[in-house]
């Protein structure tokens, strides 16, 4: 397997990036940056994807539902050279389910996700896995 992306961009305005049939704009300028997201931006937003995508993958393996799984990545950035660093994840799963075996999950995102080993191959990547377990419209932590 292979992939493949374009992206174009022009002085003082935005960048574009094209990924298979949507458009991405990105800011290249201090114009926009505010507006847009960085490619810093871009970057973390793959290992959320990266993460969200195996998070579903993995619930048909380890047969559990969820409602829906969010996520917060974070990292700091560094200089000489230019750099993120100290890559950080949150992930809460809402579901229905008693139980969800979130260190077994949390092990299997950090084992087989490519984008997450491409990055922790560079810099320190870490994170937190919660199951927040619903009924009937009440949350309740687990």
């Amino acid at each position: 397997m292979s992939y493949s992306i374009s992206a174009t961009a022009a002085p003082k305005k935005e960048g574009v990036v094209n990924l298979n049939e949507t458009f991405t704009p990105f800011g290249i300028s201090k114009n926009v940056q505010q507006a847009l997201p960085s490619p810093a931006h871009l970057f973390l937003g793959s290992l959320a994807a990266c993460i969200l995508k195996n998070i579903h993958r993995f619930s048909i393996m380890m047969n559990f539902d969820y409602q829906e799984a969010t996520i917060i990545v974070s990292s700091n950035y560094a200089q000489k050279p230019s750099r993120l660093e100290n890559i950080n994840y949150k992930v809460e799963i809402v579901s229905n389910e008693d139980r969800i075996n979130t260190l077994l999950l949390q092990r299997n995102l950090s084992k087989f996700g490519t984008i997450y080993n491409m990055i922790a191959s560079s810099t320190e990547v870490s994170g937190t896995v919660t199951h927040k377990r619903t009924q009937i419209g009440l949350h309740k932590e687990s």
